[in-house]
């Protein structure tokens, strides 16, 4: 780090405190979660690299298994413009969503996010550092999905992104645009950046949502490419509908592209997904979710 940026590191630093010192408007939400499961695999295959092991974050058999504990601190002053997220997550599922520095740094394979965010408009916010990925009606915390396994096509697709992106609305449609380092990485290897969007709309009463996400790169050829691929590419879409106070559904299908550097390992191809989610809630303390997934693959 140069002399500029410490000295402009330590003023950026003084004036966030100031403003959250003087702001009677702060506040700061400490929660968490644990979670454990039981699984076993009705196809009781177990012959090493060939073991039914799909899905990620459920890979026991026959066996108790803990899964994460996070612990999450929420910040934010001058009435909600000024905000900050520190989500930490500890055991194996937080691993595997880590993988990029689950190895050589332990300490960032514990951050799940840690970013900051500012509104400088009412209909415009930026926010900075490590983000969940915006792809997928899934997301890694599993309290937050009815499903506990997770689809093959979140397995597969990207986990966060470490960048900065701007969100904007304008009434029911609202648009995201970023730039974030090589996808899943904390710490860049390489200097190719990946685009991040997504346009988002819905109905007036807010019971029918649609997401239509993007992430990608191109001309991937120099530093340390951890995936040997040239270019990525996946589009993906995930519509959700309110039926009734007790019935509701989702549904989510993607398409990801791969080209490998000339050399690489990695085969050239693309897969596509969709999966439908039923999802019924008895009562305020039952919810049932029916996944019925259909994914292709050739390589």
């Amino acid at each position: 780090m140069t002399k500029k940026n410490i000295i402009f590191t330590i003023i950026a630093f003084l004036t966030m405190k100031g403003l959250f010192a003087q702001d009677s408007t702060k506040t700061l939400i400490f929660s968490g979660s644990v979670d454990a499961y039981y699984r076993y695999n009705l196809a009781n295959v177990d012959d090493g690299a060939n073991s039914n092991d799909y899905t990620s974050f459920t890979r026991s058999q026959n066996s108790f298994a803990l899964g994460m504990a996070s612990v999450r601190a929420d910040a934010s002053a001058l009435s909600g413009k000024l905000a900050a997220t520190v989500d930490l997550g500890f055991g194996p599922r937080a691993q595997e969503f880590s993988y990029s520095e689950a190895t050589d740094n332990t300490t960032l394979a514990m951050v799940k996010q840690m970013f900051i965010s500012y509104a400088v408009s009412d209909k415009v916010r930026l926010t900075a550092g490590k983000f969940a990925t915006h792809i997928g009606y899934e997301v890694v915390d599993p309290f937050l999905n009815k499903n506990y396994s997770m689809s093959y096509m979140f397995t597969n697709g990207p986990f966060s992104n470490t960048g900065i992106k701007a969100d904007i609305t304008a009434g029911p449609i609202g648009l995201m645009i970023g730039v974030a380092n090589y996808i899943d990485q904390s710490i860049s290897t390489t200097n190719v950046k990946t685009l991040l969007g997504q346009v988002s709309g819905g109905s007036k009463n807010g019971n029918f949502k649609a997401y239509l996400n993007y992430a990608g790169f191109y001309g991937s050829d120099e530093g340390l490419n951890p995936s040997g691929l040239e270019s990525f590419t996946q589009l993906d879409l995930v519509l959700t509908g309110l039926i009734s106070e007790k019935f509701n559904l989702g549904f989510n299908g993607t398409m990801q592209n791969r080209v490998q550097i000339a050399g690489s390992p990695i085969e050239n191809g693309s897969w596509y997904g969709a999966a439908l989610y039923l999802n019924a809630a008895p009562s305020s303390k039952i919810g049932l979710t029916l996944r019925s997934e259909f994914i292709i693959d050739s390589k």
